[in-house]
């Protein structure tokens, strides 16, 4: 079977959905890897690599290729270079992605890696939503790091004592959590919130300081009921208000803010306001990581660096792992390889089976239909 990488189109995507280990893999299984040339270039991924790996360089990938993997969706022109009946496997954001009738037009079967059921436990090497995160939160204190114009740790010199930078996070997922742990690797007094109780405990661990919000017990079961689905939960009215002037308090204290709260399907949680950020020294940063959803700070712009009148930078950094596009390819290309294995019986044929839970809820355009419920 003939699979194909195409290069990435997205304007500022660096990264590849095989590397040459994966290639070699998927050739040593008896496919045919056909890569479009300088796929892999900006990851650092060159062709001779993939061609010492079994690949074949090629100007069109798409041609030919049942099976193409891709980090972005195909979208525009690219759709029309599918095959009929064939298979993609990429990130389609698909409860926003305004293409899915092409897809189900040309009768491809498209896999959106993002609907990953999360709290499967056989899936969670196939999880590219925790692979690039995990590097977005180490990446994005690197990034508000650099826009700092003083120091994370606490120095001590004949000239005077340094203190530590104040960071909090907001959000204590995959992403968050790494963030805290960069953040005190760098010398930091760390805070963080999440609308998860349990979260408490993570953050603790990792040396930070656990920012409580009072809970109801009908709210505290609501949130135990969402974390058992892997997901955020949505509060009541009187708990916003208070975890609101919590995060009020620290974030006005702050010297760095990294917030990374995301919805599935929906538009990112506001989580400061305007209000918020006036009351913040100046030369504090502000890096939002869910800015290409709708942002999680009031201001944020995507691909800016927004000064307000106050001098705080609010950085909106969109595509984080494509700033470590090596490494990110690297896992995302393996959590790839991990589902594609399961499109193939013990006799390695290829078999959708859309009674199997991964692929059921991964499948979004089959037979000439969208299966997708946008609800």
């Amino acid at each position: 079977m003939q699979i194909g990488i195409p290069t990435e189109t997205l304007t500022g995507e660096h990264r590849v959905a095989a590397t040459p280990e994966t290639v070699k893999k998927l050739t040593s299984a008896g496919h045919t890897v056909v890569v479009e040339r300088g796929a892999g270039v900006k990851a650092a991924y060159i062709d001779s690599a993939y061609e010492q790996a079994g690949g074949k360089i090629t100007d069109n990938a798409y041609q030919g290729s049942q099976i193409v993997l891709k980090v972005r969706a195909p979208h525009g022109d690219e759709i029309s270079k599918l095959e009929a009946n064939s298979i993609v496997v990429a990130t389609f954001d698909p409860y926003r992605n305004p293409e899915l009738d092409r897809f189900a037009s040309q009768n491809v079967s498209a896999f959106a890696l993002e609907l990953l059921p999360r709290t499967l436990s056989r899936a969670q090497n196939m999880d590219v939503l925790s692979s690039q995160a995990n590097l977005s939160g180490y990446k994005a204190v690197l990034l508000a790091a650099n826009e700092y114009q003083r120091l994370f740790p606490m120095l001590m010199t004949a000239a005077g004592t340094v203190k530590p930078a104040r960071v909090v996070i907001m959000g204590v997922g995959v992403a968050g959590l790494q963030a805290i742990a960069t953040a005190k690797r760098l010398g930091a007094v760390v805070e963080a919130t999440d609308l998860r109780p349990t979260a408490k405990e993570q953050v603790e661990s990792l040396g930070g300081k656990w920012l409580d919000v009072p809970m109801s017990a009908e709210e505290q079961q609501r949130a135990d009921d969402a974390t058992k689905n892997g997901y955020g939960w949505t509060p009541g009215e009187q708990y916003i208000q208070d975890q609101a002037a919590i995060v009020d308090k620290a974030v006005s204290n702050a010297d760095i803010v990294v917030t990374t709260a995301l919805l599935p399907g929906r538009n990112a949680p506001r989580l400061i306001h305007a209000a918020t950020v006036a009351k913040m020294k100046p030369g504090s940063v502000i890096l939002d990581m869910a800015v290409e959803s709708g942002g999680n700070v009031e201001g944020s712009k995507v691909g800016e660096t927004v000064i307000t009148e106050n001098g705080v930078k609010i950085l909106g950094v969109p595509n984080i792992p494509s700033t470590v596009a090596t490494e990110a390819s690297a896992l995302f290309a393996r959590n790839v390889l991990n589902f594609i294995e399961t499109l193939f019986d013990e006799n390695k044929a290829l078999k959708l089976n859309q009674d199997d839970e991964i692929q059921k809820a991964l499948l979004v355009t089959h037979g000439g239909q969208v299966l997708l419920k946008r609800g």
